[in-house]
């Protein structure tokens, strides 16, 4: 006997359960912790949020989430289905915008406050005179919030200048910078070697607990110099920069940030005999978020800018009248 089937069916074809506006809804309620808040992300009342979030669930055959009181948290289920369900939807995003006139998808970045205040802004003005139409979007915070950005999902390409990892992250290797120890031009310590004990006595003013920087510095310092009385933690470079200015502290953060005072006097690098501390600056990216094609192309952007200010030995290159010698 021979079956018979609707018109057009095959019987051989698996059919879908899951939508993409389930996913979506799957993606915006993980990152905002509640259906009301996803609401609000994808466009959608709350009560349609909470039915597309339901019919996934039951497509699925399991809960995604574990209900504590208004909130809702990824439970292991919702773990492994966040990555590839965020992962497909930009590829969804991608084939919807493959052969339309609107503009290209915002591109998402987080960067490290030295990253994103004193290096990105020249990349991204090339990065929009060679492509007009790509919004750009950048978050900066402290190493700490980058990381979590982008093990979230919110930003597409991570920029840090510290060691933390995250399992769900890959770092790559992408420009050094060196930190340096200064104070204000007039500073008792200033024109001549300052010696650890100087410097262990001092006041300093460092970043918070958190940033790149002020692990790196501790990971300079602390093993040099002993503790140190640290009087300030300010999550501003420039805020430091200026108490460090006005003489109420030592200062130590990468040349990068405090190369224009340097140059114009208002402050001044410490002589010493502690060792060049470098360290490396990274992009960190997502393990299994999909790397769209303006996304790649932000990432090689930046490469170049590797290769033109790097040294042979890896060192961050800056112009000559803003690199002191000592003495």
């Amino acid at each position: 006997m021979i079956e018979k089937h609707d018109q057009g069916e095959n019987p051989l074809a698996p059919r879908l359960r899951l939508s993409l506006r389930q996913l979506e809804v799957f993606v915006a309620t993980a990152r905002a912790g509640s259906t009301r808040a996803a609401a609000d992300r994808v466009a959608r009342s709350q009560s349609a949020a909470s039915a597309a979030l339901a019919e996934l669930e039951g497509a699925l055959g399991a809960q995604l989430f574990d209900r504590v009181g208004r909130r809702l948290r990824l439970n292991e289920n919702g773990r492994a289905l966040l990555p590839k369900a965020a992962a497909l939807l930009d590829r969804a995003i991608e084939l919807e915008r493959l052969l339309s006139p609107q503009r290209p998808a915002p591109l998402h970045l987080a960067a490290s406050l030295t990253i994103g205040e004193y290096l990105l802004p020249e990349l991204l003005a090339r990065w929009n005179q060679a492509n007009p139409a790509q919004p750009v979007r950048l978050m900066i915070g402290n190493t700490r919030e980058v990381v979590e950005a982008v093990a979230r999902f919110d930003a597409d390409v991570g920029f840090i200048e510290g060691t933390q990892t995250h399992p769900r992250l890959v770092a790559r290797p992408w420009l050094t910078d060196e930190l340096v120890v200064f104070a204000a031009a007039g500073h008792p310590l200033v024109g001549r070697p300052a010696g650890l004990r100087e410097l262990r006595a001092a006041n300093w003013a460092l970043r918070e607990p958190g940033s790149g920087t002020r692990e790196a510095a501790e990971a300079w310092l602390l093993e040099r110099v002993g503790a140190l009385n640290v009087e300030f933690e300010l999550s501003s470079p420039e805020a430091i920069k200026r108490l460090v200015a006005a003489g109420a502290a030592l200062g130590c953060l990468a040349r990068e940030v405090v190369a224009r005072e340097l140059v114009q006097g208002t402050l001044a690098e410490l002589q010493t005999n502690l060792p060049r501390a470098t360290r490396r600056l990274s992009m960190v990216l997502h393990r299994d978020k999909h790397i769209g094609r303006h996304t790649a192309e932000f990432i090689h952007h930046c490469s170049q800018l590797r290769q033109a200010r790097q040294a042979p030995r890896g060192k961050l290159l800056l112009p000559a009248r803003q690199r002191k010698q000592p003495g």
